[in-house]
């Protein structure tokens, strides 16, 4: 055992063992302590000389092990060898470079070409099932997609086409108005005039609360302090290009035909003279008429959300009427039965004879004692305010298409005379019965059918010849 000692004291290592790694760990390798001085620098003497680039080239080849070695071997360009020297030498050929990769052309699901670059990650086009299924069930159920509204623009108009760049920026501009409203207050007067009416539709039946009063001042009125008071008296203070004004989805909703009214025809305020005149002869000055907001205003959509029927307001409606003298083409869809007061049928007014309905229309009037007598009362006056229509749209109200040719004493529409230009009369019934529709359902739609080409009938024997030819828009029963 002491001879074994001795001989690790004074016995020095190959230097091959040591610089050759195989001595890597420290309890394999001889303390400093353990050597003499004179075994050092034997041991220091028998190590040969080495350049630094061959001790890291050792150093990487036996830190390296086998397995990685073989996976990370980069491939190392041999040097070129003249062909002759190399058919001596037997040296294989060095392998021929891959070909470059063409460019792929990358095309869309319409064949057209995508522009060029990389393309975009997955995560920019791929989407939550979640969120796709949200979005899918948000579509649906989007007022856009409703059967009643989609069918209520008026023929003449500019709408965009379905899918259009157009059409899919005032989609966006609609779904996103509770921002747009705000951010872009300042811009939206400056949409073009042929626009206008189509971005107030989109706002009115895409917009969860509708198009408001003050939405449609920002579509329709300048901004404050844009022009100066010449200008905007001359150039904007009315909109001459504009000439239809859909709020279908906003009418009677979001918006009062009361307003609507103020503010296409707003009233000058007459400012007191308080200056003395020398003569009393003198001529004063005479005021100028108030200017119309849209004096050439001739397609109006008042159609209604099925939903939100019954806010309508037929007597606001007969106080705006006799200011649209340049009407030509009216739609009012979805309208309840004309009732100057919807909200007393139920009302009734006690007296020493009995009880008597406070209104002119009751619950049983129309279904029972078949008494249109207040519907055509307000349809009468309404006909001789409205006496230029060439078009008029009731879509979704079937319930009161017999007042259309009832007849009551000396009250009765007169489709000869004050409606006598009407050559489009619209009577769709705005809603189908289903596959699953119970037979009273289909029973009443077939009713609505019958009484709109009854309507069709009457109004071509009363004209008989003396007015237009009158084409009368239905349904028809191959539909079901």
């Amino acid at each position: 055992m002491p001879v074994q000692l001795e001989w690790h004291k004074h016995t020095p290592l190959p230097s091959g063992l040591v610089w050759s790694g195989l001595l890597s760990s420290p309890l394999d390798r001889p303390a400093a302590g353990h050597l003499s001085p004179e075994s050092h620098k034997q041991y220091a003497a028998d190590r040969p000389s080495r350049s630094v680039n061959e001790l890291l080239a050792n150093l990487r080849r036996t830190s390296i092990s086998p397995s990685s070695t073989s996976q990370s071997v980069l491939p190392v360009a041999a040097p070129s060898v003249p062909p002759a020297i190399r058919e001596i030498l037997q040296i294989p050929d060095t392998p021929a470079p891959a070909p470059r990769r063409l460019a792929r052309q990358r095309f869309d699901g319409n064949g057209r070409r995508l522009p060029a670059g990389p393309p975009p990650p997955r995560s920019w086009v791929a989407r939550n099932s979640s969120d796709a299924a949200h979005e899918a069930s948000s579509m649906s159920q989007s007022r856009l997609k409703s059967r009643g509204l989609e069918d209520t623009c008026l023929p003449g108009t500019y709408l965009p086409d379905r899918g259009s760049l157009i059409d899919i920026v005032l989609q966006k501009l609609a779904y996103e108005w509770a921002f747009h409203r705000v951010y872009n207050q300042y811009h939206l007067y400056f949409v073009p005039n042929h626009l206008k009416a189509a971005l107030i539709r989109y706002v009115g039946i895409a917009s969860e609360a509708g198009l408001s009063l003050s939405d449609l001042k920002l579509i329709l009125l300048p901004p404050p302090d844009t022009f100066d008071e010449t200008e905007l008296n001359s150039l904007t203070a009315s909109n001459p290009e504009v000439n239809y004004l859909d709020l279908s989805g906003s009418a009677c909703r979001s918006i009062k035909l009361k307003e609507i009214s103020d503010l296409l025809f707003p009233a000058r305020e007459d400012q007191p003279t308080t200056e003395l005149q020398e003569s009393w002869d003198a001529s004063d000055s005479i005021p100028s008429p108030p200017r119309s907001l849209l004096p050439n205003l001739t397609h109006l959509s008042l159609a209604l959300h099925p939903g939100h029927a019954s806010s309508a307001s037929w007597k606001q409606l007969l106080s705006l009427s006799p200011r649209l003298t340049t009407l030509t083409h009216l739609s009012l869809a979805y309208w309840p039965e004309p009732c100057l007061t919807p909200r007393s049928r139920l009302a009734t007014v006690s007296s020493p004879q009995g009880r008597y309905a406070y209104g002119g229309t009751n619950l049983y009037s129309h279904s029972l004692d078949h008494d249109w007598s207040e519907a055509l009362l307000v349809l009468r006056m309404l006909s001789k305010n409205l006496y230029a229509l060439e078009f008029l749209d009731l879509t979704g109200c079937c319930p009161w298409f017999p007042a259309l040719m009832a007849e009551t004493g000396h009250d009765f529409v007169n489709w000869a005379d004050h409606w006598g230009k009407i050559t489009v009369l619209r009577l769709y019934t705005g809603w189908t019965p289903g596959p699953d529709a119970m037979p009273s359902e289909r029973l009443r739609y077939r009713e609505g059918v019958q009484t709109a080409k009854d309507v069709d009938r009457h109004i071509r024997t009363m004209r008989a010849g003396k007015g237009r030819f009158i084409v009368v828009e239905r349904d028809s029963l191959d539909d079901i």
